[in-house]
């Protein structure tokens, strides 16, 4: 998610990376990943996520990609329980966030 926020970023601009732990009883560390980019029509939001997709078919051929890495990240999210979502806004940037829960021990 960092190279693709990068990637999709014009040159100059600034990606920030955060991370918070949320929570006493089930506590969970929120990784946030922000950038300046183009940003991701809210009709794709979701399938961006999905095997081969990208938000745009050109993006392939431009910069590189095979549009498995966000598909991924959310398996691997999952499988550790977490969740994964976008929220973005076109031509201001998108903000990638994940969840992972904490165990004790």
């Amino acid at each position: 998610m960092l190279s693709n926020a990068i990637k999709f970023s014009t040159p100059g601009s600034t990606v920030w990376l955060k991370a918070e732990w949320i929570g006493e009883h089930s506590p969970f560390i929120l990784f946030m990943i922000r950038d300046q980019g183009r940003g991701i029509p809210q009709d794709k939001q979701e399938t961006i996520f999905e095997q081969f997709q990208q938000v745009d078919v050109s993006d392939s051929r431009q910069k590189g990609g095979t549009g498995l890495g966000l598909a991924i990240w959310k398996k691997i999210v999952q499988e550790h329980d977490g969740k994964i979502w976008v929220e973005s806004v076109l031509d201001e940037g998108s903000t990638f966030y994940f969840t992972l829960p904490i165990e004790d021990g």
